[in-house]
């Protein structure tokens, strides 16, 4: 039973450190907010419902996440954003890191696979 506790308080910190930085995304270009808010969202129903159903129903911070299960669709600076933050990072690393070619192709099909879900998604309105 212990044990539990401390694992719905990992998901509760985790959360709400998810939350934080989805927060900052909102006003900081380079930070993407749905993924951040999307983790906490993840987090807070495996560790606290209650915290769930705040995130969830907040009248900000709930329009990315409603977006996203309902619609599926994430904000165009986002989609620009996160495809490039992906290829730099991914890039950057096979380049400057990576000597096997093996994890290399590997890097580079997950790059490919993200990128084209994330083209895939719908396109959500600002509000």
């Amino acid at each position: 039973m212990l044990a539990k506790k401390y694992v719905n308080l990992f998901f509760i910190i985790t959360g709400s450190l998810a939350v934080i930085l989805g927060v900052i995304g909102i006003f900081v270009p380079l930070l993407p907010t749905t993924p951040f808010l999307l983790l906490a969202a993840a987090c807070y129903i495996r560790g606290s419902n209650k915290l769930y159903h705040r995130l969830i129903t907040h009248p900000v911070l709930g329009i990315y996440i409603r977006n996203y299960r309902e619609e599926r669709s994430i904000p165009l600076h986002a989609k620009i954003l996160g495809i490039s933050l992906l290829w730099l990072s991914i890039g950057y690393s096979i380049i400057f890191f990576l000597e096997s070619l093996l994890v290399q192709i590997l890097l580079l099909i997950i790059a490919i696979c993200v990128t084209i879900h994330l083209l895939s998604l719908k396109t959500a309105n600002q509000q």
